[in-house]
């Protein structure tokens, strides 16, 4: 009885998770500029926009991985998990290249992209990983890797494939290796952090998972464009 009072937990949690990342995904399709990319209609400016601010986050998501892992190895905690985060730290790294590559085959280069102002929800996404990472629960970012990587796996593939075949965008199949290759790299990474979470029965790490799963459902979506039509990435 105990085993299978503990094996329904295990689920119940795992399946708030999960229902997390699905909000993820519903609130990203309610967006304009989101429906753009799933129907592959999304204008040049949208699209340079979107590239921006992932380039703004993406580029810290190694160290964000990898602290959080090497701080759970210095509380002695879930070497398992530690070890996870480290791998998926360096499975991460070299994504902001990508980014870069297709936004300078859209004619923007690196300086103007590193110019460019951050939308208040990358620095919220990137402030509460870190802080997380650094001095929060460390296994909290788990809970963002899941459900980006849930968004990547029902989403990413999809959108570089539609802007492929629709998109009017001057240069666009040289502009999508980021989208192209997060669909086909995070296929099985669901799955994978499933398996890997599901013995993972400590109710401080189970909250602090699901709170930064919310935080990505919450700030992710807010990434995109605000409002009507924009230019070029401004500078500060």
């Amino acid at each position: 009885m105990q085993t299978q009072t503990k094996q329904q937990t295990a689920t119940n949690w795992l399946a708030a998770l999960d229902e997390e990342a699905r909000g993820l995904v519903a609130a990203v399709d309610a967006h304009p500029d989101a429906r753009g990319l799933l129907d592959g209609t999304l204008d040049v400016e949208g699209y340079i926009h979107y590239l921006v601010q992932t380039y703004h986050y993406a580029r810290w998501s190694t160290p964000i991985l990898a602290e959080a892992g090497h701080r759970l190895n210095r509380l002695g905690r879930h070497p398992e998990l530690a070890k996870l985060l480290i791998q998926k730290g360096e499975e991460e790294r070299g994504h902001d290249i990508w980014l870069l590559t297709d936004l300078k085959n859209l004619g923007v280069p690196e300086a103007q992209v590193e110019a460019a102002a951050h939308n208040p929800a990358v620095d919220a996404y990137t402030g509460w990983n870190f802080f997380t990472s650094l001095s929060g629960v460390p296994t909290a970012v788990l809970g963002t890797a899941y459900a980006l990587e849930y968004l990547s796996q029902t989403r990413a593939g999809v959108w570089a494939e539609r802007l492929q075949a629709v998109s009017t965008i001057p240069n666009i199949r040289k502009s999508v290796t980021f989208l192209r290759s997060h669909g086909a790299l995070d296929g099985g990474h669901v799955a994978e952090m499933q398996k890997i979470l599901t013995p993972l029965t400590d109710p401080e790490d189970q909250e602090a998972i699901l709170f930064s799963a919310r935080v990505a459902r919450s700030v992710y979506p807010r990434i995109f464009r605000e409002g009507a039509t924009v230019g070029h990435p401004h500078t500060r």
